[in-house]
C-alpha cells in the first residue's frame, strides 16, 4: 500500500473507533441506572454486556487506526 492509503485508512477508522467508544460507555451508562432502580437482572446484565462489547470493539478499531497512522509515518519518511 501506498503512504495515502494508510492515511486514509487512519483517518477513517479512527472517529469510528472513538464513536464506539463512547456509544460503549453510554450504554454501559444505561445498565448502571436500570441496575441502581433495581431492574431485572437480565435487562442490566444484557445492557452491560453490549455496552462491553462496543467499548471493546472501539478500543479495538482505535488500535488499527494507530497501527495505520504509524505506517504512515514511516512510508513518508522513506
Amino acid at each position: 500500500m501506498n503512504d495515502r492509503t494508510y492515511l486514509r485508512k487512519s483517518l477513517l477508522t479512527a472517529p469510528f473507533g472513538l464513536i464506539l467508544i463512547g456509544a460503549g460507555l453510554c450504554v454501559f451508562g444505561e445498565a448502571l441506572v436500570i441496575k441502581g432502580n433495581e431492574g431485572p437482572f437480565w435487562s442490566w446484565f444484557w445492557w452491560g454486556t453490549g455496552g462491553l462489547v462496543l467499548v471493546n470493539a472501539g478500543i479495538s478499531i482505535m488500535g488499527q487506526a494507530i497501527i495505520y497512522r504509524v505506517k504512515y509515518e514511516q512510508s513518508k519518511g522513506n
